[in-house]
């Protein structure tokens, strides 16, 4: 008796609808799995078949055939361990056959018959929330990922004795309640660091500011030892507190990912990724056989910080230039593509030189002109010209170091770009974007309209640094930004001038 179960596939960051049909007959004993599986799927065989044992349940001397529906996409993970076993079994006639026509089941098995945690619940859910018509059954590990879409029953089974009771309406299964109840209270990461152990630096801290105010991509450089790192890491501090969409998007790029997502609300925040020197254009823009999100994307609505910023292969920093422009990426393969949000705010740190002292006031630098050139050529134009604030980081004077009064801490300058970002949230309420970062063309035009004097000292700012237009349209996103964080309606010249500031760095390249 033929017995078809619903499952679903992982795709980027995706699920589609996968059909397991099991079918069991006379013939020669074996297990044959057909539509496209990798390996993780081809060894379910042998899990599924000692975990059905374990599970107090005999497999008789029969063929038994597995198809993944459709046979052309490519099926990954142990996910689709769960859902075989409970086919096998309802061909087998220890199932109703009818009880699985309401339900998409997901879960790996071990050997005992126990279910351990599986990646894409969350997009899994989301699917079904399209279409409305069935429930899930998941892992107890998921629990709190379960929970994320309220709208959508699932229901949490700890082994798989509990899921065949529960088809056989001899049992019942928990259902999850709302996960979102108790979060988005406080999104911060408890172990962000805080402003207020920053000494000096007023110029690089109001610079950070004005970038996460704005979500605006920031270019620190400066000699070893400046701060630029210590500065960078305090950023998720003054981030500010997620909305239950941007959360959504976030956790489902994490469980696309195969990432721990947690239980604790306190949890849920905006990404800090900061991926080392030595990774691959896969990692940092995702790809592989089965596309996964790379370090752009799992940044998705945070902050991606790329520290020694030249010792980053150069066609992987290549790779940044299309996201940062649409705040999308789109993976090509022969057969289909795959689109990954990618949302976030671009931090780097970098030297002025080689050994790190080109303008050092107190030490010489012993690069030659060839050096220098070939340090900051592995820095495209066009990349740089990507960082709306390019900000010099000197060094710290010891007065400064020493000094009795303390510096601003994290918690009043979050609550300053907190309400700078309501300012925004506001303003694009009708528009399909968040922040001032996000303008096009068309919202440039209609929210940073400039005084008489702002056009006057933007075209002598243009004309004399012969800045780009690119660099025309980021100076009037920064500027906004800036009479946003003053709470300001219209954008005035002081404002204009700050922004140019931010971009006098890029004319000494």
């Amino acid at each position: 008796m033929a017995a078809i179960v619903s499952s679903a596939s992982l795709w980027g960051i995706e699920s589609a609808p996968v059909q397991i049909e099991v079918d069991a007959s006379h013939g020669l004993p074996q297990m044959t799995l057909v539509g496209l599986p990798d390996q993780a799927v081809k060894e379910s065989k042998e899990r599924v078949r000692t975990a059905i044992k374990n599970s107090g349940f005999q497999i008789p001397s029969k063929k038994i055939i597995i198809n993944l529906a459709p046979a052309d996409i490519k099926k990954e993970g142990p996910s689709f361990d769960l859902p075989i076993a409970i086919g096998i079994l309802a061909s087998l006639g220890h199932i109703v056959p009818e009880s699985l026509k309401s339900y998409v089941l997901l879960g790996e098995l071990a050997l005992d018959g126990s279910l351990r945690k599986t990646k894409g619940v969350l997009p899994a859910i989301l699917m079904l929330k399209k279409e409305k018509e069935k429930s899930l059954i998941a892992p107890s590990a998921n629990l709190f990922e379960s929970g994320l879409v309220p709208e959508i029953p699932v229901y949490t089974a700890s082994h798989l004795t509990e899921v065949i009771a529960f088809l056989n309406q001899k049992a019942d299964l928990p259902q999850t309640g709302n996960a979102w109840e108790g979060c988005c209270e406080d999104l911060k990461s408890s172990e962000a660091f805080d402003f207020y152990e920053v000494r000096g630096q007023s110029q690089a801290k109001r610079a950070i500011e004005v970038a996460v105010a704005g979500a605006h991509n920031l270019l620190l450089v400066g000699p070893p030892g400046s701060g630029k790192s210590m500065l960078a890491r305090r950023i998720p501090g003054i981030l500010p507190p997620l909305e239950r969409e941007e959360a959504l998007d976030i956790l489902r790029v994490q469980s696309a990912a195969g990432l721990h997502v947690t239980g604790n609300p306190r949890a849920i925040h905006r990404p800090f990724r900061s991926p080392h020197h030595t990774i691959s254009a896969a990692g940092l823009v995702g790809g592989g056989a089965f596309p996964k999100p790379g370090e752009i994307s799992l940044a998705h609505h945070g902050v991606l910080f790329l520290d020694e910023l030249p010792e980053f292969r150069k066609d992987v920093l290549e790779t940044l230039r299309a996201p940062l422009e649409d705040g999308r990426l789109t993976i090509a393969r022969a057969k289909s593509s795959l689109s990954f949000p990618a949302h976030f705010m671009l931090v780097g740190a970098m030297n002025p030189c080689r050994c790190g002292f080109l303008g050092d006031p107190k030490k010489s630098c012993h690069c030659s002109l060839s050096q220098i050139m070939a340090y900051r050529s592995k820095i495209s134009g066009p990349l740089l010209d990507r960082f709306d604030l390019h900000i010099e980081v000197p060094p710290v004077p010891y007065r400064e170091l020493t000094a009795p009064r303390p510096s601003e801490s994290s918690e009043l300058i979050g609550k300053r770009v907190g309400k700078a970002r309501k300012i925004q949230y506001e303003r694009f309420r009708k528009e399909a974007l968040r922040t001032n970062s996000q303008m096009r063309e068309g919202e440039i035009r209609k929210y940073c309209e400039l005084s008489s004097e702002g056009k006057r000292l933007l075209e002598t700012a243009m004309e004399e640094l012969a800045f780009s237009a690119r660099a025309y349209s980021r100076i009037l996103k920064v500027a906004r930004t800036i009479s946003d964080l003053a709470e300001c309606e219209n954008i005035r010249a002081e404002h204009i001038a700050e922004a140019i500031q931010y971009r006098s760095l890029d004319r000494q390249w």
